[in-house]
């Protein structure tokens, strides 16, 4: 099965430097491909509905991802420090390294 190519736009500064707010990336669909460590994950937030977030695994376990964003300031980015893991079936889409 092929996956779509989805356009995802980053809001606010949680993933800055590597990318701005506005900014356009491009992400595969998630089907239950094989994702890693550094890769980015777009999924459905796990207390607000209808938000997605793109963040970046730092870890893996069998019970989730741990997720991050890439700005240094731990107050920039709301991920798995304020989340918990991200459950595999709340993954839309991902971006390899």
């Amino acid at each position: 099965m092929d996956s779509r190519i989805l356009n995802v736009k980053i809001k606010g500064d949680s993933m800055w430097p590597t990318y701005s707010d506005g900014e356009i990336i491009t992400c595969v669909e998630y089907t239950g491909q094989e994702i890693t460590k550094g890769d980015l994950i777009v999924f459905e937030h796990p207390f607000k509905n209808a938000v997605t977030c793109v963040k970046r695994i730092k870890s893996i376990s069998e019970n989730g991802y741990f997720v991050e964003g890439d700005n240094p300031d731990p107050l920039a980015s709301e991920d798995s420090h304020n989340f918990g893991l991200v459950k595999t079936e709340a993954i839309l889409a991902y971006m390899s390294r």
